[in-house]
């Protein structure tokens, strides 16, 4: 199965699709398949490195999430704790519909709300969102260096899409959970992080900022188009042109940290979360999260009337969403091949991609650098591999 995963990247290098991909997929401590094809440069050519570093966007928020969970486990934060009890800013928000109409928000956004994305935030990429124009204008993603107090600040002065609980939008909703946990500790969330997740998992790569030394590690950025802007409404040819994400993802900034992107790590980093996710223990034993803790964590929170879930032009038909990502819910309605009941994950804006497969305790992390790809990496890389085992 390894051979058939690496033929099929070989050939997704080869056609410039991306500058360079590494994975691991492994069924509990037992490594199916693992690799690295490509460059870290593609214009330089040069290899990809040992412990390459990635901007792993979105796969940010499962780490906070998880983070969230553990402060519930104790007693420090509540899944029905109202915003408003962290930040009274958010007192006075309103509601713009797609007709025009704005209103108070009806009820309390909570931490729940934060979690499963329910809180009517949004982002300024998605297409038909009638508030995105308003993120944009804001620049809430634009300045990496802004102070995370202050973006939070401007965020509360913007409209919701609904009413707080009423329908599922992938939004800004992590990095305000994110702050509702500083609110919460009085300690800052890239210090909490460090101390609580990955210190005990080992990930000394996962920062915010990155060490001098990493950063000859650091993988390039391609991308058709960057986030942020007005989103195409047709995307355009697929080509491995170079990105300066560095305004908005700054590489050494210290006052640098938000909750839904902006973790730098590593294959071997990430691959010891996602493993801690199947067990809730750290592979040395350490419990991170409790068995009870752990299946609320893996059941689908939204009811039927929110789904098919959709992210700008990308469909998601099959999947609900955990206190930590999407979820498996409706194999009959998935498009993928591979589609696994329960299955669960996250993924990220720049290619990166994890999923869990808790029946069978496989795991899968994936890891490049492209945005707004035209071609379905993590589609068929799952699907070639399930594909193979099911012949063995």
């Amino acid at each position: 199965m390894t051979d058939a995963v690496t033929k099929l990247v070989e050939n997704y290098i080869s056609s410039e699709r991306y500058s360079g991909i590494e994975w691991r997929i492994a069924q509990r401590d037992d490594i199916l398949s693992e690799g690295r094809v490509g460059y870290a440069n593609f214009e330089q050519k040069s290899p990809i490195p040992e412990d390459a570093v990635y901007r792993i966007y979105s796969m940010t928020k499962p780490i906070i999430s998880v983070f969230a969970l553990m402060l519930i486990e104790r007693g420090r934060l509540h899944l029905y704790d109202p915003l408003l009890a962290y930040d009274p800013r958010f007192r006075s928000l309103m509601v713009l519909h797609t007709n025009g109409a704005i209103e108070p928000a009806n009820s309390p956004i909570t931490v729940e709300h934060l979690l499963t994305h329910r809180a009517g935030f949004s982002y300024e990429f998605l297409l038909g969102c009638p508030i995105a124009p308003y993120y944009r204008a804001a620049g809430l993603l634009d300045n990496g260096a802004r102070p995370f107090d202050d973006v939070m600040g401007a965020l509360a002065e913007l409209p919701l899409a609904f009413h707080p609980g009423s329908d599922w939008r992938y939004s800004v909703a992590t990095d305000v959970l994110a702050h509702v946990i500083e609110r919460a500790t009085g300690e800052r969330i890239d210090d909490l992080l460090k101390k609580h997740i990955f210190d005990p998992l080992g990930m000394s790569e996962t920062t915010f900022c990155l060490k001098d030394d990493q950063l000859p590690r650091l993988m390039a950025m391609y991308g058709n188009e960057e986030l942020g802007r007005t989103p195409a409404l047709k995307r355009g040819a697929h080509e491995l042109r170079p990105l300066d994400v560095s305004p908005s993802y700054p590489m050494q900034s210290k006052e640098f940290r938000r909750g839904g992107h902006g973790l730098y790590s590593t294959l071997s980093d990430y691959c010891a979360f996602v493993r801690m996710l199947l067990s809730g223990e750290s592979d040395t034993g350490e419990r991170l999260l409790s068995e009870r803790t752990l299946s609320m964590m893996h059941a689908n929170r939204l009811p039927q009337g929110h789904a098919p879930l959709r992210i700008g032009d990308i469909p998601l038909p099959g999947y609900g969403w955990n206190l930590t990502g999407r979820v498996m819910v409706d194999v009959g309605q998935a498009l993928s091949t591979y589609a696994i009941k329960d299955e669960f994950g996250w993924a990220g804006a720049a290619g990166t991609y994890f999923w869990i497969d808790p029946k069978a305790e496989i795991t899968g992390v994936i890891m490049t650098q492209f945005i707004r790809s035209n071609f379905p990496l993590s589609d068929d890389m799952m699907t070639v591999f399930y594909g193979a085992v099911q012949g063995r």
